[in-house]
């Protein structure tokens, strides 16, 4: 299928706008069938991968604007493969998870558009339609939080539409300028980022350029002191758009930094390794000191992702292959377990519409198949050794060891941290006696339900024991990446920084 890649992308496109002419109660079928066609398209990607090259495979390009070298540029490679598969698997579980009642229609339109524009971002070449479809996220996210969220749902929604549109804006300056160096030098126009990357600018530039494009990647990510938005649209968004969030439209961000700052200013990028290494620690341990003094079990899930999100920038910056792979698996980690536990939340909070810890207790005894979940997931979210959360955890702390071992072990505090305010919500909730009389009347998880959480929970297990088909595509294109960022390298010390020879498989 040579246009498999832009079938991926405007499939759900195309889908959503017939979508408008289904009828209503068809709705929710016809989204779970689009987004299961969208999935099985992704993992035929997956099954016809290369998994040894770690060059752009399914390249796809033809000129949009020519005298302007605009292009509809789009390819995948091993950074870009599994993200692509998390955005399509985590689009259908949560179409089939999804309880909202009213205007369900609009809402499974909503959903496939924003599918589109998240595709798009993880597998454009082109820098403006990277940043077209970056853009285009936000309405339909907005329009998720501002039509269906909680009380404060217009404040959330407004909140997050500013913060993130704002970093793009400085982001596209920054995009603007790289364009006009690269005419500058060569008489044509570009924004193709194999033509970016060929580009060397001195460390000034590089430094200001990595500035540019860090605000608008850090507050997607986001990033202390940038994390402001994300628990008032975590706390509003209903449950589906929670789980998009956390799982898929946070990795964009990380994603960013994979894909221009570090191959575009490697230079700019080691120099920042420390304050970006102070800033993810902060995140680390801040955010988890937070979480566990919410009550909301909603808000603490919310701050945990912010936590989390911090060790996945921590393996970025590591500048080696077993911090950049272990981060990039961090991401497909943290998009599974995070999204699984916004649908928890989800669940309970269908039944008592409360998400208030005090208000629960004992839900093990009455909720058993949801007790079981809830552990397994909690349990891969602190990084218990054989589930997904450890792989990628274990990977950035090994490979952040090399920059700064005391950094390490403070980083290391939040496996510690986590699994404190993370076991402290599930005896609240969990164990001890029932203490409110209704929630003995409470159902366990329904048929549809298990049916949502069962993949979850197998993908938690299986890439725990056996990573290895994930992180061996991974690996390849970190290799390539860090080769070709020493090579561009203008500064003795980044090159001596830059790591490439190790892989994350023989650091295990």
């Amino acid at each position: 299928m040579s246009f498999i890649l832009s079938v991926l992308i405007f499939f759900p496109l195309v889908a959503g706008i017939l979508g408008f002419i289904v009828d209503k109660g068809s709705a929710r079928v016809y989204g779970i069938s689009i987004a299961a066609v969208e999935f099985l398209l992704s993992l035929w990607l997956w099954m016809n991968f290369d998994a040894k090259s770690a060059s752009m495979q399914f390249i796809e390009f033809f000129p949009i604007v020519k005298d302007f070298g605009i292009n509809y540029y789009v390819g995948v490679d091993g950074i870009s493969l599994f993200l692509v598969v998390m955005t399509t698997l985590m689009t259908l579980i949560g179409m089939i998870s999804m309880t909202v009642k009213n205007e369900i229609k609009n809402m499974v339109v909503t959903i496939l558009f924003l599918e589109m524009t998240m595709v798009g971002v993880f597998l454009a070449l082109d820098a403006i339609v990277f940043y077209l479809f970056w853009e285009l996220s936000l309405v339909p996210m907005l329009y998720i939080i501002g039509a269906w969220g909680g009380p404060l749902r217009v404040y959330a929604s407004i909140k997050f539409f500013l913060y993130t549109f704002t970093g793009s804006l400085i982001m596209l300056v920054g995009m603007l300028f790289v364009a006009y160096s690269f005419y500058s030098i060569t008489g044509v126009w570009s924004f193709a980022l194999t033509d970016w990357y060929a580009l060397k600018f001195d460390l000034n530039y590089q430094f200001w350029l990595f500035l540019a494009f860090f605000v608008g990647f850090a507050i997607k990510v986001p990033m202390f002191p940038f994390h402001t938005w994300l628990p008032y649209a975590h706390g509003q968004a209903p449950t589906i758009g929670s789980v998009i969030l956390a799982a898929v439209l946070l990795k964009m961000g990380t994603y960013g930094f994979v894909r221009f700052s570090l191959p575009m200013f490697p230079d700019a990028s080691v120099m920042m390794i420390l304050p970006i290494a102070v800033i993810s620690i902060i995140m680390i341990i801040y955010t988890a000191m937070v979480a566990y003094a919410q009550e909301d079990m909603k808000q603490v899930i919310a701050y945990s992702s912010v936590s989390h999100m911090g060790i996945i920038m921590l393996g970025i910056f590591a500048m080696n292959s077993q911090g950049i792979s272990g981060s990039i698996f961090q991401m497909l980690s943290h998009g599974i377990v995070s999204g699984a536990l916004f649908m928890l939340v989800g669940v309970i909070y269908d039944r008592t519409h409360t998400k208030i810890m005090s208000n629960f207790g004992g839900l093990a005894t009455i909720m058993p198949k949801y007790a079981l979940v809830f552990g397994i997931m909690l349990m891969a979210s602190v990084g218990l050794p054989l589930t997904i959360g450890f792989v990628g955890e274990f990977l950035v702390l090994i490979g952040f060891y090399k920059v700064s071992p005391i950094l390490t072990i403070l980083a290391g505090t939040s496996i510690i941290v986590g699994a404190i305010y993370m076991l402290a919500l599930y005896k609240k909730s969990f164990f001890g006696a029932v203490t409110n009389e209704e929630n003995k009347k409470l159902k366990d998880l329904d048929n549809r339900e298990l049916f949502s959480f069962i993949p979850l929970v197998a993908i938690v297990i299986w890439l725990g024991v056996y990573p290895k088909p994930v992180l061996t595509p991974i690996d390849n294109s970190v290799q390539a990446m860090l080769s070709f960022m020493k090579e561009k390298a203008i500064t003795p010390e980044a090159k001596n920084m830059i790591i490439a020879t190790q892989t994350a498989k023989e650091a295990k």
